[in-house]
Order: structure tokens, then sequence, then C-alpha cells
């Protein structure tokens, strides 16, 4: 395997791995590892090119830093990816090339599956390196981390439909969600049960068909669902979904999703918020699943009580958030960023020298 760094200002470590024999090319970017050790996903796509795949892998790292520290986990920000596609390209070879590869990080870097991979992955990685989490259950570990980010997600919705709708509670509060895979099924499950009116799409026919069935659900096509009346814009796919084409044609009053990088740029949450439409900043409201994952290296190991009282604190997170942003005159992007950088900067001054 040839390993090559790739200066990044900003950025502790970002290396690229390839082994031609096995079809294996992926990124690591470590961001920062002031409050500890860097955590984040391992995202497979099939990248249209390798500058695509660093430019993801770096807003995700980057975005990781920023969650780990709004969520107060202990850990640092960092992300990997393979350029592959995940439908037709896994194999066993390649997940033991990324455990070799994480491995070469000496643990300042931890993976845990993501779009793209699984709970199965993360165990073959495991044959080549101890720094993985989101194992399943029978190996110890705290399992698949979308119920997770789901129900923190939902947590985040009800605190923005108190804020912003001013409803008690979520009973016919309107939600267009985007994207039904692993979280954004688990999340219309809860909304469901909250009663909850749905308008769902995705890409796969047979994936939106099915949870239309099962959450009672509305189905529209995936370029419809920005224009749909609803309360809430709930985007649970790929990011940079709020993007100069689709901003105009939101009716919703709030954005609150499990994506990743929701924003396109940052003049998009400047521009929701001139419109009316309240944003829950991605990385704090879809934290649950780091937030669960984290508890695996926490001393004793994995217990979901505690995990789950850790989620929880989501909605009051939130809350401080907006309060942030009414009083200082912030987006909820910026008071969110904000909120960050002074976790972060408390963490420098207490670091050894």
């Amino acid at each position: 395997m040839k390993i090559t760094p790739i200066p990044v200002q900003g950025y502790e470590k970002v290396l690229k791995a390839e082994d031609a024999g096995i079809g294996f090319r992926a990124i690591i970017a470590v961001h920062d590892t002031t409050l500890g050790p860097s955590l984040g996903g391992c995202r497979m796509w099939p990248y249209g090119s390798e500058e695509e795949a660093l430019t993801d892998v770096l807003r995700l790292s980057r975005g990781m830093t920023y969650k780990s520290a709004v969520a107060r986990t202990g850990l640092g920000g960092g992300k990997s990816v393979i350029l592959g596609d995940p439908a037709t390209g896994k194999s066993p070879a390649l997940f033991r090339a990324m455990g070799e590869f994480v491995e070469a990080f000496e643990g300042t870097y931890i993976t845990a599956e993501d779009v793209g991979t699984s709970v199965a992955d993360m165990e073959v990685i495991r044959e080549r390196t101890r720094w993985v989490t989101g194992r399943s259950r029978d190996e110890g570990g705290s399992g698949d981390p979308s119920p997770y980010t789901a129900y923190g997600t939902f947590l985040g919705i009800k605190a923005f439909a108190e804020e912003v709708l001013g409803r008690k509670d979520l009973a016919g509060v309107r939600v267009a969600v985007q994207g039904v895979g692993h979280v954004g099924l688990y999340l219309g499950q809860r909304l469901k049960a909250a009663g909850c009116p749905m308008v769902i799409c995705d890409v796969n026919r047979e994936r939106v068909e099915a949870a239309a069935r099962e959450l009672g659900a509305s189905v529209c096509s995936p370029d419809e669902i920005y224009s749909r009346d609803a309360d809430v814009f709930a985007p649970c796919a790929l990011g940079a979904v709020v993007n100069d084409r689709t901003l105009p044609q939101l009716k919703c009053r709030v954005v609150a999703g499990a994506a990743n990088n929701v924003l396109h740029e940052p003049r998009h949450g400047v521009e929701l918020r001139r419109r009316g439409i309240a944003y829950a900043p991605d990385y704090v409201i879809n934290a649950g699943g780091v937030i669960n994952v984290s508890y695996e290296v926490a001393p004793g190991g994995y217990d979901e009580k505690v995990s789950l009282r850790k989620v929880e604190g989501i909605y009051d997170t939130l809350k401080r958030i907006l309060r942030m942003s009414r009083e200082k005159d912030l987006t909820t992007a910026e008071a969110a960023d904000r909120l960050a950088e002074e976790i972060l900067a408390e963490g420098r001054r207490k670091r050894p020298l």
C-alpha cells in the first residue's frame, strides 16, 4: 500500500492511500485533536474524482470537530472516504486495507460506519486495527448508530417546533423527509408515532414505496420535496441541498434534518434567516450517532443508558443556540460555530504545553 501526505492548511494530518492490486483508494483527514483523538465515519462513495473526494472528506472532518466539541464527547474531528461504489466495489481485501490505513494513524483517528459502509464492514476493518467504533453488540460495541442519530434529530425537530412554531407537541406538524435510508426511516418512525403527517422522497424507488407504506406517508419526486408545503424540511440524505437552486423553492419554516453539510455555502444560512426560515445546524442536530459510538471508547466501555441521556442533551443545546442567535444577531449556523470555537479554545487553554 502506498500512503502519501496531502498538505492542507488548518488540518493536522491528511493522507491518501492506494493499492492498485485490489482497487483500493482512500483518504483520511484528521482536522483537530485538541479535545481528544479524532473520530468520524468511513464513507464509501463513487466520487467523480479524487479532488471531489478530498473536498468531501475535508468538509466532513471539520464538521466532526465542531460536532464533537458541541456534543462534548471528549473527542476531536476526523473522517475517511473510500473511492468506490458500495453496491459493487466492496470486498474483504478492501476493508482490510482500510484497517491498515487507519492503523497508520496510531490511534489519532478512530473510524466508524457512514454512508456506504456497515457494521459488517467495520468488523472486517477491525481485523487490522482496534481503532474502530460502531461495532456489533456481540463484539462489545454499540451497533448501528443510525437510531441514535435519528433520535437526536427527532428531539431537535421537537425543540425547533416549540421555539419557532410555538407547538407544544409535534402532533399535526407537517414534515418533508428527504431520504429514507437508515436514519431517515428511523426518524420517520418517531415522527409517525408523534402524529406528524409526512411527505417523503428517495432516489431508491423500492425503498421509498416501502417506507411510505410503513409510515403512512405520501411520496413525491426528489426534485419536488423542496417546494412541498410543510412546517419542517428534514434533509436526511447527502449534503449541500440548501443552495441557490433549491432555497427559493422552500415553503417550510424550519430546516432540521440528519444530513451533514446541509448548507452549500455559509451565505445560504444568511438567506434562510432573511426569509424567516429557522435552520437547525446539522452537526448539532445529527450528533446522536457520534455521541453513541463515543461511549465505546469511554472508560468502562459502552453503556446505552448513559449514551441516551447524552443524546437527549441535543434538545437543550439547540434551544441554547436559538437563544444565542436571537441575542447576538447571528444565524444559527454562526451561533453553533461560535459555541464550538469557545469549547475548542477552552480545550486549548487546558492542554499541556
